[in-house]
């Protein structure tokens, strides 16, 4: 399968981004009838997808576990109680965020491509981040993942 055919399912480079990244994640091709087709994009900085729900897919975005020790180490915990007991985001944590665009490709078929929005409010945590996962964010190598 080559990059020019919108099953293709290996992982692309990331687009940088005002704070962050734009990482594909999977891409809807839309049919003529029926529900629509998911093609999910072999990157692993966040989790896929899940397809163990009745019908079809759900939409969270989580990192997966390596980035998540990365992130632990590197930024702190992501959230805290204070005093009273409210719970505190960590404000250096980077938020994820769903972007979708249209694709129109050769021979017409039309696809929306789902890509994690990933920001960072620090930039010199943007920078480590990017250091830390070169490899993966280039789309040359998939960071290990279990579930």
């Amino acid at each position: 399968m080559s990059a020019d055919d919108p099953t293709a399912i290996a992982a692309v480079p990331v687009i940088p981004i005002a704070g962050g990244f734009r990482l594909l994640v999977m891409r809807e091709l839309a049919l003529d009838e029926g529900p629509p087709a998911y093609a999910v994009i072999g990157q692993t900085l966040v989790r896929a997808p899940p397809r163990s729900i009745r019908h079809g897919v759900a939409f969270a975005l989580a990192f997966g576990p390596e980035v998540m020790a990365w992130l632990n180490q590197a930024l702190g915990r992501p959230a805290w109680r204070d005093a009273s007991g409210e719970t505190l985001r960590n404000p250096r944590w980077p938020g994820l965020q769903w972007h979708r665009a249209p694709r129109a490709w050769p021979g017409g078929t039309l696809t929306t491509e789902w890509s994690a929005d990933i920001l960072f409010p620090e930039e010199a945590d943007c920078a480590a981040f990017a250091l830390a996962f070169a490899d993966a964010l280039s789309g040359r190598e998939a960071v290990s993942q279990t579930d």
